[in-house]
């Protein structure tokens, strides 16, 4: 089931979240997956698996419980689950999270998005970014750019979602409002209710239709069309 509809002619912001909305995160989890399986071959240890899977499902239960300053909590958290130092887990996570999948997320960047984002700046639209994650180096990789950039852990956010707080100071930034605004992720949980908080139009990118949400499967989906044709310069 759908709800409602997008009138592109009236927006002046589009926000999109990055993992798994610009890319096929699943294809790129794949190919990490492996690079994994061949490192604990090689250094017969589990101790980065260990540590990525539960700073991964730590990340996910301090999004739910909203905390401020989440870092700190996730890090401590961290440590205390599985006894290593704060200085190895910070260095694999920059590893396994933030470096080795630059080299795989071109290929993985979702057919119709660099097109979507010309259209959007012909038309004068600003473009933001609000990640649950740094997303600069990935938008270089993937040949993309923003009008304003934001991640749930720059100093000045510091709360997953769903808090909209981010989003919030993204449409500050831009000098528009909810109305003017929608924003485009995966996840309904996160990037739909941060959103909704705020009384901006969320777009959620989906397989199957999410009940109560407005989706769409690929860039090419109806929902776009107004923007492919021109016919929402605003």
């Amino acid at each position: 089931m759908t709800v409602g509809n997008v009138d592109w002619g009236s927006i002046r912001l589009v926000v999109f979240d990055v993992d798994g909305t610009l890319y096929n995160q699943s294809r790129l989890r794949r190919r990490m997956a492996c690079e994994m399986v061949a490192n604990v071959l090689m250094s017969a240890s589990l101790t980065n698996l260990r540590v990525l899977r539960a700073y991964r499902f730590l990340r996910e239960t301090i999004g739910n419980e909203e905390i401020d300053d989440f870092q700190t909590s996730l890090m401590a958290r961290t440590v205390e689950q599985t006894g290593q130092p704060a200085e190895r887990i910070e260095a694999i996570v920059s590893e396994w999270i933030e470096r080795r999948p630059l080299a795989h997320i071109a290929s993985c960047r979702y057919d119709g998005v660099t097109e979507l984002f010309a259209e959007l700046r012909r038309q004068n639209k600003a473009i933001g970014i609000y990640s649950d994650y740094p997303a600069g180096e990935k938008l270089q990789k993937m040949t993309l750019s923003a009008d304003h950039i934001l991640a749930s852990g720059d100093s000045d956010v510091g709360i997953l979602k769903p808090n909209p707080r981010g989003l919030r100071m993204l449409m500050q930034r831009a000098g528009v409002g909810p109305a003017q605004t929608v924003l485009i992720g995966d996840r309904p949980e996160r990037d739909g209710l941060a959103a909704r908080r705020v009384g901006v139009l969320p777009l959620i990118r989906s397989e199957r239709p999410r009940e109560g949400w407005l989706t769409f499967s690929t860039y090419s989906d109806p929902v776009f069309e107004a923007l492919r044709a021109g016919r929402a310069s605003g």
